[in-house]
């Protein structure tokens, strides 16, 4: 399959996620948040958590903190 056929396809869902906020990249990181959430509730200071994961998925710490806010921002009310 070709690239454009894949993006024909899916181009309202694509479009869709698009106004809600969402970037494609962001799925390679939802178990990056799912982990920060699971250390959370387990007591773990926020700067630890932030450390661990950047080792953990070789990113930087400014790019951990990004991204949880990035995940805790409300989607585009217009878009959903």
């Amino acid at each position: 399959m070709k690239i454009i056929e894949v993006l024909k396809f899916n181009r309202e869902l694509i479009k869709r996620l698009r106004m809600a906020g969402i970037r494609l990249e962001d799925e390679q990181f939802v178990d990056l948040y799912s982990d920060y959430t699971t250390l959370l509730a387990k007591g773990e200071k926020v700067s630890y958590i932030v450390a661990i994961l950047s080792e953990r998925y070789a990113v930087s710490e400014r790019k951990v903190y990004g991204l949880i806010k990035h995940f805790q921002t409300d989607c585009t009310p217009s878009a959903v």
